[in-house]
């Protein structure tokens, strides 16, 4: 049989999850986790046979966002509550502080590097203002960029050299150099939507972007050029975020507010998340 790509169906039942739905990504073995399973508060794992259940609950009022998986397989969560990147040992499910700044607003999405380092977008939707920030492989934290506009989505290209940021009420997605050292320079506009908004977004291996439009419930496929090359229509309109994961990279995983519940089309190329892993050995 050959897959038909680019059309959505329902992955898990809807209700599952809160209207606080996010964060999705899959670890090695196909597993996709997401954030405020049944309640608030909690990740929920869905096997690849779509079983959800809740994986952990986090502590201290921490609710998280965008989750990433690193080159020894462990979740990354931002806490947006506590000001947190968040660390969980998948073995033990143990949960620690990777980074804490006082000086974000919310941590939102988080995007990794392939040396493992941690880029989070970080909005104050009250003044539609944002910064960026780095955290380190050692949990130091930097602020990279302000006076932004609502920064959500965030990506690292599959090479390594560009940072992706988009700001989700002036509907801009920005794209910057990223030095080896991490810092971010020469920033410039990819791509500006007319209307709707947008969330989370990640890149496929041949460095498009899948891009959550926010309000109009799809997912547009933008070109390293910044052209709108397709655009995946839904179920329901308030998409979150997006993950790749499957056998093959190639199963693309949508968070959706209004149903609460993960939609899944495939893509016609990998994710780059599955290539990540690939290179760090863990497929």
């Amino acid at each position: 049989m050959v897959d038909e790509y680019f059309v959505a169906r329902q992955f898990t039942e809807k209700g599952g999850f809160t209207s606080g739905i996010e964060g999705p990504a899959c670890d090695q073995y196909g597993n996709l986790y997401a954030v405020n399973f049944m309640r608030q508060h909690t990740i929920g794992k869905v096997t690849p046979d779509g079983e959800a259940s809740v994986f952990i609950e986090l502590p201290n009022g921490s609710i998280g966002n965008g989750i990433r998986f690193n080159d020894e397989g462990y979740m990354f969560i931002a806490d947006y509550t506590n000001h947190n990147v968040l660390k969980v040992d998948m073995v033990t499910r143990g949960i620690s502080v990777h980074g804490h700044a006082s000086q974000m607003n919310q941590p939102n999405d988080i995007a990794i590097g392939k040396n493992g380092v941690i880029y989070a977008s970080d909005p104050n939707w009250g003044e539609s203002t944002g910064q960026i920030w780095r955290v380190d492989t050692d949990g130091v934290v930097t602020l990279l960029e302000t006076d932004m506009g609502t920064t959500n989505g965030i990506e690292v290209s599959p090479d390594g050299k560009r940072l992706y940021v988009n700001e989700s009420v002036q509907r801009n997605i920005w794209v910057y150099d990223l030095a080896g050292d991490g810092n971010i320079h020469n920033k410039r506009l990819l791509i500006q939507f007319s209307d709707f908004g947008m969330d989370g977004m990640r890149c496929d291996i041949e460095g498009n972007i899948l891009v959550t439009r926010h309000g109009k419930g799809t997912v547009a496929k933008v070109s390293p050029a910044g052209n709108v090359v397709l655009e995946v229509k839904l179920e329901g309109v308030h998409c979150t975020n997006i993950a790749f994961g499957g056998s093959d990279g190639q199963t693309c995983y949508v968070t959706m507010a209004d149903l609460g519940n993960v939609q899944v089309f495939r893509s016609d190329v990998p994710g780059r998340s599955w290539q990540l892993f690939k290179d760090w050995g863990l497929l």
